[in-house]
């Protein structure tokens, strides 16, 4: 297979700094940008992939961009707004642009029509292929783990950070793991398998779209199942299809921007969920909440016991949705001591970090109230309510290793 060029700027410099990339960084950040009918959106998926990343896990991260067009005066055009904004990320080798040429493209027209795709459809989405083939494998030897992303996403903060929390949870064998259900955006890869998926991609660019491939790319390689993460940690902000430039509103409901820590939990409530709607979906970050059937008194309570004892640095807790079905009145309280019961294992020495306002409850400094670990967290109703209820999400953020108040210690966990 040809090896992609890395394309320097109008005044012959290489833009990305570096011609042949050093290996050893944790991520690579990979994506393949055409021409658009309508609509640009490159640069602000480059802006948003590093204005969300921190310095530390910038240098952890590169992102390589194939300018997968033929038209020579937009690859023109777009190196030189890419230099002129990421001069910066360039000069450190945390960028790079690549391209290659035409003539090392197989036929594009005169295709299968598999699927009873369009001609046109077609050949986009053959090249497609070839494009991302390309890309793989000018990538596999820049990083331990690769994603795919499109031209057209947003991230969410510290996504590199949440990535490498879900790689060290994984306790089986896996080929992919997806951070977005939609397309070809947020699909991760170890570096060792891109030469192979490259030329997967390759041998079958003209059978089915790239997504379809990767289906039975994972399979192939004995991961029989999809492994999706909640929350997506991408969206896809573009309107226009880089295909005709159709219009496209297609999101991913799952997407949160700033993604929670949401330690390992035990969700319990005594308060009746309507249907499917349950304690656990409130805590999940997914795009499903808990829904409570009134009546709601100050009897009741929505408890969140933690597997572990954690150092909590912030609490965020929304209620409601669209002005309906809201936490009227509720005190947010921290649980120092679990103990055992003859149902199981309760919670006690709480204190009371503050009350719901209009429903919502977002406490940033949670650490300065309560500096030790603690083992449960509790939303403990104040007054009676005839509306039912929805908790819509409870996030959870801990403090890091090494960024402590003082030591950690264990919660205590003794009989009643």
């Amino acid at each position: 297979m040809v090896e992609p060029r890395t394309l320097v700027s109008p005044n012959n410099e290489t833009i990305s700094g570096c011609m042949s990339p050093v290996a050893g960084e944790y991520l690579t950040v990979g994506l393949s940008s055409v021409k658009r009918e309508k609509g640009s959106y490159l640069q602000n998926t480059l802006q948003s992939i590093f204005s969300e990343s921190s310095e530390e896990e910038l240098d952890q991260m590169v992102v390589v961009v194939l300018l997968a067009d033929f038209d020579v005066s937009w690859i023109r055009e777009t190196l030189q707004k890419i230099t002129d904004q990421f001069h910066l990320q360039l000069s450190k080798g945390q960028l790079l642009v690549i391209h290659v040429n035409e003539d090392y493209y197989p036929p594009l027209t005169g295709l299968k029509r598999n699927f009873n795709d369009a001609p046109d459809r077609v050949s986009f989405r053959s090249k497609q292929n070839v494009d991302y083939s390309y890309l793989l494998h000018f990538s596999s030897n820049l990083s331990q783990y690769y994603i795919m992303l499109e031209d057209d996403v947003s991230c969410a903060n510290n996504f590199l950070s949440s990535i490498r929390e879900h790689i060290r949870s994984m306790n089986s064998n896996w080929v992919t793991l997806e951070f977005s259900k939609l397309g070809y955006i947020g699909k991760l890869y170890q570096s060792k398998d891109l030469p192979i998926l490259a030329r997967f991609l390759y041998n079958f660019y003209q059978e089915m779209p790239c997504d379809f491939l990767l289906l039975h790319f994972h399979r192939l390689l004995m991961q029989d199942k999809v492994i999706r993460f909640r929350p997506s940690l991408f969206q896809h902000m573009g309107t226009y299809s880089s295909f005709r430039g159709t219009f496209n509103r297609l999101k991913d409901e799952d997407f949160v921007k700033e993604v929670a820590d949401n330690p390992p939990a035990d969700i319990r409530t005594n308060i009746e969920n309507f249907k499917t709607n349950v304690a656990e979906k409130a805590y999940s970050q997914g795009s499903g909440y808990f829904w409570g059937v009134s009546p709601i008194g100050s009897a009741n309570y929505f408890l969140v016991v933690f597997r572990e004892p954690v150092l909590i640095s912030r609490v965020c807790i929304r209620t409601g949705l669209e002005g309906k079905d809201e936490l009227v009145s509720a005190d947010v309280e921290l649980g120092k001591t679990l103990v055992k019961t003859e149902s199981g294992v309760d919670c006690l020495g709480f204190h009371t970090l503050g009350s719901l306002q209009n429903g919502q409850f977002n406490e940033p400094d949670v650490q300065r109230l309560v500096p030790e670990p603690v083992a449960c967290l509790r939303i403990q109703v104040t007054a009676s309510q005839m509306e039912w209820v929805i908790i819509n999400k409870i996030h959870v953020w801990t403090v890091k290793a090494g960024k402590t108040m003082r030591n950690v210690s264990k919660a205590v966990l003794r009989p009643k």
